[in-house]
């Protein structure tokens, strides 16, 4: 990783260092802006990582919508993920049995406005929380997905302690998969 401002393409290390927060210049006017959301070189070069990806996922979502926190036990996904409307808390949780950051979590706000990205690291469970009124939501993935190698570890789990940003009185909208992740004493690790 670099902290060369002349780059296109910052990474900065999360509390887990392997977790990434990717921020690419924006240049605007009175018009409007441009950035370049993704390119194979800058990415290598900022982050010293060499992954391919294979797909684009885009997901729309209303307020207080939390999905997650899914990973893929074969076929594991590296994700780089942004948000193109709207405003989220991306959470990555390290499910790595080997790693000294094992069970722990980092967060960070997703936003149009601020047009950060995260990289998510395969060996993580991924999700988010939908902050704004709605927001769309984008990732790319190394590889492909594989319903049948998917985990869903509970979003709630007291060991994990995930500490999502819901206002009192407000309750996370969740599908039944969601609703159904398991603890973290259950969930398969890595």
């Amino acid at each position: 990783m670099t902290a060369d401002s002349n780059l296109k393409l910052q990474a900065t290390p999360t509390a887990i260092p392997e977790v990434l927060i990717l921020e690419s210049k924006v240049f605007g006017d009175n018009r409007g802006w441009f950035t370049e959301s993704f390119n194979a070189n800058d990415f290598a070069k900022a982050t010293g990582l060499n992954v391919q990806f294979v797909q684009d996922n885009h997901s729309f979502s209303r307020q207080w919508t939390l999905r997650g926190m899914h990973y893929q036990l074969k076929h594991t996904q590296g994700k780089l993920v942004r948000v193109t409307s709207g405003a989220v808390f991306d959470v990555a949780v390290d499910v790595r049995k080997d790693s000294s950051t094992f069970g722990e979590w980092v967060g960070v706000e997703l936003s149009a406005d601020n047009h950060k990205q995260m990289w998510v690291p395969p060996g993580f469970a991924h999700g988010f929380l939908v902050l704004s009124e709605t927001a769309e939501f984008l990732y790319k993935t190394t590889d492909y997905y594989d319903p049948t190698s998917e985990a869903c570890l509970s979003w709630c789990d007291p060991t994990v302690k995930i500490d999502w940003p819901i206002p009192l009185g407000k309750q996370a909208l969740l599908n039944a998969k969601d609703a159904a992740g398991l603890a973290w004493d259950v969930a398969p690790k890595f």
